[in-house]
């Protein structure tokens, strides 16, 4: 068996053969190759789908997805309506019935409920006979208006959900033509993945709903994106008398690719700016402007052009890839810069072919180890059950392959075909920042270890108060519709994110057909739609209703209110209670008894809103409470309580990616350890590489903790990312050290030597690191501010400990 040491001079001639003594071939090829995937720049898609953003095979997903299935779709548009005058005025009634009629024109609408459209008891007072008759609504000869706004004000089902208290807001529902395609390939697609274990075929089938549902999705959205503009047209011409908010979980998610869409423009003009700014301030020479630059847009675009070539659409969570390529590609082609610089400067008879040469060969070794470890850091990714993350940690293992491969062809075959560059390195500002930094370690020891220590201390203590609760309103800006819209509907009409309490018949209760089952009695089948079982369903909702984060909450015992005040509010006997829901138009049981209880009468659904606006909302607690209580002081049996909604499952993937990421994070520094154990060939060196990175990390999730900052969908990606691109550092500052500690075996000398070198390079990476995460912190969502701003914190916290910390750990300790 070949040894690895000829193995690699192997794989070091070739290089040398193809690509430094053949730099016009090379940089034909990589042309070629790289203009093939720029052709598919423009299938490039986005995709903010709530669908993106939940557990795979999550248990709690199939339920919802069932759920909605029988109750109805929580996919519709709500437009708040507050006008100038009167809400009940002749007017401003016939103005929303102008706006109602438009909304409702539209391809994708099939239905709009204001207001206008529901059913009315009190206004005046009607008899069950007048009631099965005819349905009385706001828009009916009969109606008294006065009586109307009274009852809609204060009526349990309307109040704080159509019309608010104070009777100056109302809101339409503006119900979305279904996808029946979309959903039968999705419910196909879940029927098949128990199977997918065992089965090939049943996985290749699996492959390919999935591929017609990323195309049926993508579709919609066009439909989804192009509806909600139209419906934005149609509100701006009642805004002159009239405030009017959107809102709803499709707007949400249209805004949102908005909102990436500009990130994506941002960052990355952002970037490029800056990584001008920076080359030309460091190097002062437009010849390192401009190769770096060629190299690191080269590389963005090539993995865009690959992920439209590949139909693999950017998310929230990944629609920071490119900066983070743009910096990592950087990062490589400064070492690349700052060696060459120096051989020129030690080399002065050297040509053109020699110092190319001897500066890829002397970085490969350490680049290769700092691609690979960033690559691993982002390999952490891949564990989580989430599709979107999963996807990210994916880009980026293959964007630092396609920057690796860049950085060590185009940038080298470019240059072989330019002439040799002289370039004097001067003592400027980063030299003398650097070697002051070596000084002040060389002769205050203690207080650097001292310094640390303390950072450590801030680390343990906060660490442990890290949360995964958050609230959506807070993912956005208060200049932004969404922002505003929630605040609205949290405030006057009742709260914003929905969330079912399903609570079933117990199953020994249930009858079955041919066990005394009457098909025309409701009251007989039911288990709770009778006397008995709806004095418990009020039990349940009072109880629901009661708790402080809930806001509205509707449920079989909201319509049962309503009905008995046609019974002078009195309680019906289980015989007029059958007389009634017989009597009773279908319009007035899809208001009031479908969407609340299943067509056998044995299951029950709580519909609650959430006050997201609230501080104290912490959802886990919230739902483990509902649970808890439901179970142990109402006497339910586990089986027969499930919660379920987009609350719950944003919070279970918020705790599945904490598990995954968090004590993931273990393994993440012991795969490091051992590629820096193989690099460095010295268990302890080792160790003392990985400390600095450990702090940084660790420092960053600490700080989280003591400021109170919640981990959320990007945030909560930050210690991989930094362990990933920090660790860098110390693999080069290794790798030069041992390099110079051989002169003269003398620690102090070295390391002096190493800050007057490989410490610009680090420090050059570095800054353009942080000042490119600092362009996140022009986005509107503001979890990447926060990841922004986060990670150019974790990025100075890693240089400074590569910088002071290791070396002091390296010359105490003796290591080499």
């Amino acid at each position: 068996m070949m040894k690895p040491e000829l193995m690699f001079s192997g794989f070091i001639s070739a290089y040398d053969r193809m690509v430094l003594k053949q730099p016009l071939a090379t940089l034909i090829v990589l042309t070629a190759a790289i203009v093939y995937f720029l052709l598919y720049i423009p299938d490039f898609e986005l995709d903010a789908s709530a669908d993106s953003l939940v557990l795979e095979n999550d248990s709690s997903l199939k339920y919802y997805r069932s759920i909605r299935e029988q109750y109805g779709s929580d996919d519709f548009l709500i437009v708040t309506y507050s006008p100038r005058g009167e809400l009940f005025s002749a007017e401003v009634l016939a103005d929303i019935a102008r706006l109602r009629g438009q909304l409702a024109a539209l391809e994708q609408v099939d239905s709009v409920v204001s207001l206008l459209d529901v059913p009315l008891v009190d206004s005046p007072p009607m008899t069950l006979a007048e009631i099965s008759r005819s349905v009385r609504t706001l828009e009916s000869d009969d109606v008294d208006i006065a009586l109307a706004e009274q009852e809609m004000r204060h009526s349990p089902l309307y109040e704080n959900l159509l019309v608010n208290s104070q009777g100056d807001t109302t809101a339409m529902q503006v119900n979305l033509v279904s996808n029946r395609r979309l959903v039968d390939l999705v419910n196909n697609r879940d029927k098949l993945y128990e199977k997918a274990g065992s089965l090939p075929e049943v996985r290749a089938r699996i492959d390919d709903l999935s591929a017609q549902i990323q195309v049926e999705n993508q579709a919609q959205k066009l439909r989804i994106e192009k509806t909600i503009a139209d419906v934005r047209s149609i509100m701006d011409g009642y805004r002159d008398r009239a405030t009017l908010y959107l809102g709803g979980v499709p707007m949400i998610t249209s805004d949102s690719i908005e909102f990436i869409r500009s990130d994506l423009k941002v960052f990355g003009v952002g970037v490029v700016l800056f990584i001008v700014i920076i080359l030309a301030f460091s190097f002062k020479h437009v010849r390192w402007v401009v190769l770096p630059l060629a190299v690191c847009l080269t590389s963005a675009m090539a993995m865009v052009g690959y992920l439209g070539w590949a139909q693999w659409p950017v998310t929230v969570v990944s629609s920071n890839f490119i900066s983070l390529l743009l910096i990592i590609t950087l990062s490589l082609i400064i070492h690349l810069v700052v060696r060459y610089r120096e051989l020129a400067m030690i080399k002065p008879d050297a040509d053109q072919y020699q110092l190319v040469t001897e500066t890829v060969h002397s970085k490969f070794t350490p680049s290769f180890y700092t691609s690979v470890t960033t690559m691993v850091a982002f390999g952490s990714l891949l564990v989580s059950d989430i599709r979107p993350v999963i996807d990210f940690g994916w880009m980026m293992v293959i964007g630092i392959i396609v920057s690796f491969v860049l950085a060590f062809t185009l940038f080298p075959a470019a240059l072989m075909l330019l002439p040799r560059l002289n370039t004097p390195i001067k003592k400027d500002l980063t030299g003398k920042v650097t070697a002051s930094i070596a000084r002040f370690i060389q002769h205050r020891t203690r207080a650097t270890l001292l310094i640390f220590a303390g950072l450590i201390v801030v680390a343990l203590t906060g660490i442990p108060r890290l949360s995964v609760e958050n609230r959506f309103i807070d993912y956005y800006k208060d200049d932004t519709e969404i922002y505003q819209g929630m605040t609205l509907i949290d405030t006057k009409l009742g709260g914003t994110t929905p969330m079912d309490v399903i609570i079933d018949a117990p199953a020994n209760e249930i009858l079955q057909e041919g066990e005394f089952y009457d098909n025309g009695d409701i009251t007989s089948n039911s288990y709770w739609f009778n006397r008995d079982g709806l004095q418990e369903v009020e039990k349940f909702h009072q109880y629901l209703d009661g708790l402080p984060e809930t806001g509205k909450v509707l449920s079989v015992h909201t319509g049962i209110k309503m009905l008995e005040s046609l019974n002078d509010g009195k309680s019906y006997s289980d015989f007029k209670l059958a007389v009634v829901y017989k009597r009773l138009p279908e319009e007035v049981k899809k208001a009031l008894i479908y969407p609340y209880l299943s067509e056998d009468g044995n299951q029950l659904r709580f519909s609650i809103r959430l006050y997201e606006s609230s501080e104290s909302l912490r959802r886990q607690q919230l739902i483990d409470k509902i649970y808890s209580d439901l179970t142990n002081e109402y006497d339910l049996a586990p089986e027969q309580v499930n919660v379920s909604g987009v609350a719950v499952l944003y919070n279970n993937l918020l705790q599945s990616l904490f598990r995954s990421q968090i004590l993931t994070l273990g393994a993440v520094f012991g795969a490091i350890l051992l590629m820096f154990i193989l690099l460095f060939r010295a268990v302890r060196l080792a160790f003392a590489a990985l400390v600095p990175n450990l702090i940084a990390a660790g420092l960053i999730l600490g700080l989280m903790g003591w400021f109170g900052i919640p981990l959320d969908i990007m945030t909560i990606t930050i210690a991989a990312i930094n362990i990933g691109i920090g660790v860098d550092d110390s693999i080069h500052y290794v790798h030069r050290f041992r390099g110079e500690f051989l002169q003269d075996r003398n620690y102090w000398a070295a390391i002096g030597r190493c800050h007057d070198s490989i410490a610009r390079a680090m420090y050059y990476t570095s800054v353009t690191v942080v000042l490119g995460f600092s362009i996140l912190a022009l986005s509107n969502f503001i979890p990447t501010i926060y990841f922004g701003i986060l990670c150019g914190m974790a990025m100075i916290t890693a240089l400074i400990a590569n910088l002071m910390l290791l070396p002091v750990l390296i010359a105490r300790f003796r290591l080499s």
